[in-house]
């Protein structure tokens, strides 16, 4: 599934204005870069805090009518529609989705392509199933008031997928309820089960609120309840999984395809952020896609025992109070710094109407590409954040064994990570705070308990570190660094 996650540090390969940044008018091409260049299957339709085309599906069928003509929308590929959450942010443009779906569907049968474009959309930080229903029921009357006022003789279709984007780390390890909840409310409602469900784990987000470690954790025993769910139910799932590309936010790079299968073993459908897409040889890519594609499909999930879950649990606690400690009192630099990281699409402002920020305590954090990208900006991988305090406390505890089952790649994801490590970054950032002091203990308790030195070993590596350290003086000094900031994220694939 390729998204509008704009993570990409380079100029997408489609462009040929020479700019990085992507308007939401030049998404529809794309989407259709997307299936016709690189063989994605699905398009995430973003409408949570950005600005999208909505005209989308009448762009794609004008300019690419025979692509697809060929390959239909709905059937060969598919475009899913990430929803507002109208709990958290208002409900203004969700009437004018429901709207855009239903034309859609018009349109497409207009042409004779006899299959709906858009059947399916994602509610992002789902915690309730009452919540998915609600979109369900909603769409349903906006469907029949249609028909109704327009007097269309032909009945569309009125019943809208829904796929759960599940994002907090208690609603993820407490998803199986979730998912039992809306399968009770779908079967009074219409008398029948769901034939399968594709829920959606975040793996993104959720390190911004506790650290690398617990999100995996979290991820892993998600994972595992929606298999549990799908075995007590009797309905087949699909999970599908939010990554990008480093290791904080997932992972998931063309480079590290092995890697990632291994640790996500069940996953059936990942998102393909912009990074991934942009930021390596084109070459690399299609044949990381093409792996995928082949891949994703057979991998088989672990379940967990309760015991094991418990085991979890614990490790997870003790990971995120070394990193919420930390973190808050770093939140102020973060939230200065981000503002110097270039923008890639058109995101809305966070104004209290349109969309919804992330945070520790009483403090607010950026989105998850904004912190990620601050930090490695300023040489201070945030995978390194309470995670070596958290090792030398379960080690302590005899927890290491436990949190094996749960993070295979552990090690591999620090080593990563600590190749963009500025060590001297560090010792200044040390000297001003004593959270900074916390990060330069996680560092040595890592390289303890792997015997290993992080730091470069690259040549471009050492090429990043040489530009985080100029970026750091330079905003010290209160000059410009954006040269610097974007150089560095060109070298290490991401803007963050």
């Amino acid at each position: 599934m390729a998204t509008q996650h704009p993570d990409h540090a380079n100029i997408p390969y489609w462009k040929t204005n020479n700019d990085a940044f992507i308007g939401a008018q030049e998404e529809v091409e794309e989407c259709y870069r997307s299936f016709q260049d690189l063989h994605c299957q699905e398009y995430m339709w973003d409408w949570e805090g950005k600005y999208v085309d909505e005209a989308v599906v009448d762009k794609l069928f004008s300019t690419y009518y025979k692509f697809f003509k060929k390959r239909r929308l709905g059937r060969d590929v598919f475009l899913t529609f990430r929803l507002p959450n109208i709990w958290l942010e208002k409900g203004y443009r969700l009437a004018r989705a429901y709207m855009g779906i239903l034309t859609f569907e018009d349109l497409s049968n207009d042409l004779g392509f006899d299959f709906p474009p858009v059947f399916e959309v994602i509610l992002p930080m789902t915690d309730e199933a009452k919540k998915l229903f609600y979109l369900q029921k909603t769409f349903a009357q906006v469907a029949r008031l249609k028909q109704q006022t327009f007097g269309d003789v032909r009945k569309g279709f009125d019943y809208l997928r829904v796929i759960p984007l599940i994002e907090g780390i208690p609603e993820l390890t407490g998803s199986f309820q979730i998912l039992m909840d809306y399968l009770d409310l779908h079967r009074k409602e219409y008398r029948h089960r769901l034939d399968y469900l594709r829920p959606f784990i975040a793996r993104s987000d959720p390190p911004l609120n506790a650290g690398i470690v617990p999100a995996v954790i979290a991820a892993k025993v998600a994972l595992s309840e929606y298999y549990r769910f799908g075995d007590t139910a009797g309905i087949p799932v699909y999970p599908i999984i939010g990554v990008g590309g480093l290791p904080f936010r997932g992972g998931l790079a063309p480079d590290r395809i092995q890697d990632f299968l291994e640790e996500y073993r069940g996953v059936r459908t990942v998102t393909l952020q912009s990074a991934f897409r942009y930021d390596h040889p084109l070459g690399q890519v299609k044949k990381a896609i093409a792996l995928l594609n082949k891949s994703l499909p057979k991998g088989k999930a672990r379940i967990y025992t309760p015991a094991e879950i418990k085991a979890g649990a614990v490790i997870s606690d003790i990971f995120t109070r070394y990193y919420q400690r930390t973190i808050e009192p770093l939140s102020g630099l973060i939230n200065n710094f981000v503002e110097l990281l270039p923008q890639r699409r058109e995101r809305m402002l966070h104004i209290g109407l349109f969309g919804y920020s992330r945070g520790i305590g009483g403090k607010r954090l950026p989105r998850a590409i904004g912190f990620t990208g601050t930090l490695y900006s300023l040489g201070v991988p945030p995978e390194l954040i309470g995670t070596g305090r958290g090792l030398r406390e379960i080690k302590d505890k005899g927890l290491l064994p436990d949190l094996k089952l749960f993070y295979r790649n552990l090690e591999k994801d620090l080593r990563y990570a600590g190749y963009y490590l500025n060590k001297e970054n560090l010792r200044f950032l040390s000297q001003r705070s004593p959270a900074w002091a916390q990060v330069q203990r996680d560092v040595d308790c890592i390289e303890k308990h792997f015997g290993i030195e992080l730091g470069p070993e690259k040549v471009e590596h050492y090429l990043h570190r040489n530009l985080v350290s100029s970026i750091y003086l330079l905003y010290r000094e209160g000059k410009d660094n954006s040269r610097q900031i974007l150089e560095a994220a060109k070298l290490r694939r991401s803007m963050g």
